[in-house]
């Protein structure tokens, strides 16, 4: 979902602060580029650049000090080494991911195949506002997803086998949040301080412990910068398919209602998010309601 006008005015394309100069930023989904690309990157950077490239937070790369002349050569360079010129402006920006199920011991969800599915469906779609996605495989949050004005947790319901637990204490040794404590030789979870990280469920030496359910925690209106601010929770659900349909709906209210010139933190009650959290629960019948993020 490219812009259709010229590759100067790509939201990619980033004048620095020497005007007669671009950095040029790519699209790289959840961050993931192959030794191939890698290469390729590594060669028009040389050739249109100074040998150099920076990578950047939202897990792309840019080529600094281009100059603008050479910019439609270089575009189609990188169109053919498949790492297309990115995104920067008002505009749904580089999907960022932690590694998930793929290689991470905590992960509860395979982030990077969803974060390319979002990608192919939303990337560098025009809005009033700047979208930052940021997904996490677990409430480790290793990429800030509650900072993004969209982020998605990967979660997992603990559940007991009654009768069974043995006391052991590992749990309660693993579980970070102190949420757990054994009473009369078993142990006892107190929900209200729970994160559904699932740490207790992997530890259990016994296999007693059960996930109800891996769910995903969908929160809207995050920040980072110069005023940081936790995004609201909207809903919980339970495949990709519902977050899918959950981040397209997100993104279709912010491109109607939002005010350009300023962030969607900053006017989430205007937007009436609240009546937007109920009219999506309605459409997703087995999303689950959330209840404020917890600091």
């Amino acid at each position: 979902m490219q812009h259709e006008f010229g590759i100067h005015m790509k939201g990619g394309v980033i004048t620095e602060r020497d005007p007669d100069f671009t950095t040029i930023r790519i699209r790289a989904p959840a961050g993931i580029l192959t030794v191939e690309q890698l290469r390729g990157i590594a060669k028009i950077a040389k050739r249109y650049g100074t040998g150099v490239v920076h990578c950047t937070t939202r897990q792309t790369v840019e080529i600094p000090h281009v100059n603008p002349a050479v910019l439609k050569r270089l575009a189609q360079q990188l169109e053919k080494n498949g790492t297309p010129v990115g995104s920067e402006k008002d505009e749904v920006v580089n999907i960022i991911s932690c590694p998930g199920t793929e290689r991470c011991q905590y992960a509860n969800i395979d982030t990077i195949s969803l974060a390319k599915k979002i990608d192919e469906k939303l990337f560098g779609k025009v809005m009033p506002v700047k979208m930052r996605i940021g997904l996490s495989g677990c409430p480790n949050a290793c990429t800030s997803p509650m900072l993004n004005e969209i982020g998605i947790i990967g979660r997992i319901k603990p559940i007991r086998t009654p009768g069974l637990c043995t006391g052991c204490g590992f749990c309660v040794y693993y579980c970070k949040e102190n949420a757990i404590k054994i009473r009369n030789g078993i142990s006892e979870l107190n929900e209200e301080k729970c994160v559904q990280c699932g740490m207790c469920v992997k530890s259990c030496f016994f296999n007693l412990l059960k996930s109800a359910h891996i769910h995903y925690l969908i929160t809207v209106g995050g920040r980072r910068g110069r005023h940081p601010k936790i995004g609201r929770e909207l809903m919980t659900v339970e495949t990709e398919d519902q977050v899918l349909f959950a981040i397209e709906k997100i993104i279709d209210w912010v491109y109607r209602r939002a005010w350009s010139g300023r962030l969607l933190s900053e006017q989430l009650d205007e937007l009436h998010f609240g009546k937007f959290r109920e009219e999506i629960l309605k459409q997703v019948p087995e999303a689950g309601a959330a209840g404020p993020v917890k600091s």
